[in-house]
């Protein structure tokens, strides 16, 4: 579902985000609502701001794509020595 620009302005003034963070949260895949849902309260003082919740669920993504590709490298490294042998 597409959401309105006009849902993304909300979120991006309630969550005090600028326009590189909203761009971050659509490459992402998240919507609005998760944003403005993610807000934290005073009595939720473990929560991070959503700027900083954006950027650690990127970094996480990123290094967890690095570890495929590694992996990757490796098995077709292993494939290729095996090969090599016959």
């Amino acid at each position: 579902m597409a959401y309105s620009e006009q849902m993304w302005q909300d979120a991006k003034n309630k969550c005090r985000l600028n326009n590189e963070d909203i761009d971050l949260a659509k490459r992402l895949g998240l919507n609005p609502r998760s944003l403005v849902k993610n807000i934290p309260n005073k009595s939720e003082p473990w929560k991070a701001p959503v700027s900083v919740w954006l950027h650690e669920i990127d970094e996480k993504r990123r290094k967890k794509t690095e570890q495929k590709q590694k992996r990757r490298a490796k098995t077709a490294a292993a494939r290729n020595d095996g090969s090599d042998t016959k």
